[in-house]
């Protein structure tokens, strides 16, 4: 198991842009009657994976979420400058109050948040309307979740919160099979007025309202949208954030352009102490309006090479995740190579905040199960498998081995932490397998179960160069 390092190149031009966060984007060029109008600032970069869609309650997919989090909005966001992460207010108007020891959290809202335009906002007398978000909004967003026809991957976190009642409804409609009742009271998601909600757990968890800091997953949604484009909310996302989609040519290009109904919201982070570049940063962004760009432009291209050539030929303003192949001539010993650092790119490398591992299939008639042989075969596996091989040759040097669960610049996190994860002790792993039966049976140089039968492991992985690879270090990890 590893962290793994985010390597980001950008051209000096993204920089001034604010490339800082790409979710975000740039200031509005103000034109008197006098000036000639200034260029839109637009931000360029590319997904090396083909996005799927942009409803919260469907998406599944990092890129998908990824542009879905600058069109909807949670209650909460995260400062991204603050070490370790730290949630602060977005749409609510402060924290939430936390009572009954981390069972009822009740958010209260921003008056005055618009959504995006759209046809689906009528007043009463049929004409298009500027439509406010309000606590009802969040209620019937959150309920979406638990609707079986979205079938929701992020459900199972809502779930394990345990919101009352919720649970229980989703499972009464799927055994009557009626559709969703959105209008149906229950006792742990309710308005408390037009700007205020609630929600009550079943257990305590004072940590819960980190959940509503994400907008691509909690983002509010409003009824009339989802309802005037029936099994069309995938393609048409209607926000409360700084951008509205104007453009999407399926896995081939999105466009996102600034939201003129996007509220006045002035760059506002706070760097952690000792953080000189993240202080830089604050400082040299702080009060500016949001969104610092006014246009984005993502095409998708999964093979590196075209991805990176794009990038050194000026159609990308941002490379996110400098492909490991290339991390040798790219920055040779972890320094950018002079020729890049002359066109004015710059590079920004940091530690990702996951962790990337190997999982075993409990159920697995070979590797699963809680007896003393299958233990010992699981912690054999661990302790034979290569990872610094893994990083020096597949990562390319752009991982570290990770020491315990939890990755960098979250809570919890030990950065003088050392344990036995990551390392590999060879004679340690096969003297445990001789312990268990594990042994060569039939002398075809092969271990065998300590049934005698042989043993053959399965290891799923995904099509594509990087898998490949990987594949490759298992195999050596693990050959006789």
């Amino acid at each position: 198991m590893k962290p793994n390092l985010l390597l980001a190149l950008a051209t000096s031009l993204a920089l001034a842009c604010g490339s800082v966060a790409a979710q975000t984007a740039a200031q509005p060029v103000k034109v008197l009657p006098t000036q000639v109008a200034q260029p839109l600032k637009v931000l360029r970069y590319a997904f090396p994976v083909a996005e799927t869609g942009f409803d919260p309650a469907q998406i599944s997919d990092l890129y998908s979420r990824t542009v879905a989090a600058n069109i909807f909005e949670a209650p909460l966001t995260y400062d991204y400058l603050a070490r370790p992460a730290t949630v602060k207010p977005q749409t609510a108007a402060a924290l939430p109050e936390i009572t009954e020891d981390g069972k009822r959290f009740v958010f209260r809202l921003q008056p005055g948040i618009y959504f995006a335009d759209d046809p689906a906002f009528k007043g009463p007398d049929g004409r298009q309307v500027r439509r406010e978000l309000t606590a009802a909004d969040y209620v019937y967003s959150l309920k979406r979740h638990y609707d079986p026809k979205y079938k929701s991957p992020s459900l199972f976190q809502l779930e394990n919160a345990k919101i009352l009642g919720l649970s229980e409804l989703r499972k009464k409609i799927i055994a009557d099979k009626l559709p969703f009742p959105y209008d149906t009271a229950v006792e742990g998601l309710r308005t408390l007025d037009r700007y205020s909600f609630e929600i009550r757990l079943a257990q305590p968890s004072p940590r819960f309202h980190y959940l509503m800091a994400e907008g691509s997953v909690m983002g509010a949604v409003a009824r009339e949208v989802i309802e005037a484009y029936p099994d069309q909310s995938m393609a048409h996302p209607v926000g409360t954030g700084p951008f509205r989609l104007t453009d999407w040519r399926r896995s081939a290009k999105i466009v996102l352009e600034r939201n003129p109904n996007y509220r006045d919201d002035p760059y506002d982070e706070t760097p952690a102490a000792g953080d000189k570049g993240g202080a830089a940063i604050a400082a040299r962004l702080q009060g500016r309006k949001l969104p610092l760009v006014d246009r984005v432009e993502i095409s998708i291209i999964e093979e590196v090479q075209p991805r990176w050539l794009a990038f050194l030929n000026g159609e990308h303003d941002l490379m996110d995740r400098l492909p490991n192949e290339f991390a040798s001539v790219a920055i040779p010993n972890n320094t950018l190579a002079p020729n890049l650092a002359k066109r004015g790119i710059q590079m920004e490398r940091v530690a990702l905040v996951d962790a990337t591992f190997f999982y075993f299939g409990m159920e697995n008639p070979v590797v699963g199960g809680y007896t003393a042989e299958k233990v010992a075969l699981r912690r054999a596996l661990g302790m034979a498998y290569d990872v610094p091989r893994e990083i020096a040759a597949v990562r390319r040097g752009q991982s570290i081995p990770a020491q315990a669960m939890v990755p960098p610049m979250l809570s919890g996190y030990d950065a003088a932490l050392k344990t036995e994860m990551s390392d590999r002790d060879l004679p340690r792993a096969k003297a445990l397998l001789d312990q268990f039966g594990y042994v060569d049976k039939d002398g075809d140089g092969w271990r065998d179960q300590p049934d005698g039968k042989p043993l053959v492991l399965e290891y799923s992985s995904q099509p594509d160069q990087l898998s490949r690879q990987l594949q490759e270090v298992v195999k050596k990890s693990f050959d006789p």
